[in-house]
């Protein structure tokens, strides 16, 4: 599947891995441009049977999740297709396609799960990253699921997604310990 390769071959090239959590405001426009169309279908179902390999899982896993991210930045549809994706990762793992994959890629399939706001979701991202032997991102997944635990979402994203913040979480984004996304 050269649509799926492509993704993969992309997000994994040493270029692009430099600034997975750091981002550009030219990478952004980069993934916008070359993948906003596959993002589109993805959104629409078209390319759910991706999801039947482990690497068109874990591809498929990055178009719903990272690259909305970063092609939507700072707007509502940066998290348009998280629940599809939260989706993908649980049945994935449910059909063990998640260890097929190497670790450091499997933490993109995994990645969803980190992203969601539902406290099950980080429950089994951070038991996934552990069981995986991935500590570093499974700190992050601990991290996340402490703010999702203290706040039921991620204060963060209050302004983005209109939502109005509570006074406890307008104190912890102006703290030296908010994260910002």
């Amino acid at each position: 599947m050269p649509d799926v390769l492509e993704v993969l071959e992309f997000w994994f090239d040493p270029r692009v891995r430099e600034r997975w959590f750091d981002s550009t405001p030219e990478l952004d426009e980069e993934i916008r441009a070359r993948f906003q169309h596959r993002w589109e279908r993805a959104a629409q179902g078209a390319l759910d049977f991706w999801a039947e390999l482990p690497e068109g899982a874990l591809a498929l896993a990055i178009v719903l999740d990272q690259f909305p991210l970063n092609m939507f930045r700072g707007e509502p549809r940066s998290f348009a297709t998280e629940q599809a994706a939260v989706g993908l990762a649980r049945a994935a793992v449910r059909a063990g396609l998640d260890q097929a994959l190497d670790p450091g890629r499997r933490a993109f399939l995994y990645m969803p799960l980190m992203h969601s706001e539902d406290l099950a979701d980080q429950d089994e991202s951070v038991r996934l990253f552990e069981a995986g032997g991935l500590e570093g991102n499974a700190r992050f997944a601990r991290h996340h699921r402490e703010i999702v635990r203290r706040f039921g979402r991620f204060p963060h994203r209050n302004a983005i997604l209109g939502r109005q913040s509570t006074a406890e979480e307008l104190e912890y984004l102006a703290s030296d310990e908010a994260f910002k996304g």
